[in-house]
């Protein structure tokens, strides 16, 4: 069956209230220590890459998907969870990101990049998630 641009943006409209601007900034600049600049890392690839216009409905979709997740309180594996806590919201972006890797361009590795210095300073390795998504 073939999921049309409306039906996207419908389902969408829907897993909207499970993430908004609000919601994403919050969650992430309260748990950004705690989840670790890899999972940091990955959810500002994915949300930057959601603010480009050129980007398809489909791949907005799963990126709203996965930042949506993310952004619940109640998860697989409960992020209180000391070690192991954002362990299922790393696995549900590194899929989010394996689908729209082509639609993350330099710029936006850049604005991710500042934003983790800004957060755990100088020094912040993304090798490992960039080379797995270049």
């Amino acid at each position: 069956m073939t999921t049309t641009d409306e039906q996207l943006k419908e389902e969408m409209k829907k897993t909207s209230k499970h993430f908004s601007d609000d919601k994403f900034w919050g969650k992430l600049k309260k748990y950004a220590k705690k989840a670790g600049a890899s999972v940091v890392y990955a959810v500002l690839l994915l949300y930057f890459t959601l603010q480009k216009p050129e980007v398809p409905t489909k791949a907005k979709a799963t990126i709203i998907g996965a930042l949506g997740y993310f952004i619940l309180p109640l998860d697989l594996i409960p992020d209180v969870m000391v070690g192991v806590g954002y362990t299922d919201d790393l696995g549900a972006l590194g899929v989010a990101l394996f689908q729209v890797a082509i639609y993350i361009d330099t710029d936006i590795k850049q604005k991710a990049k500042e934003k983790l210095i800004e957060w755990f300073g100088e020094g912040v390795d993304t090798s490992d998630i960039d080379s797995k998504i270049n």
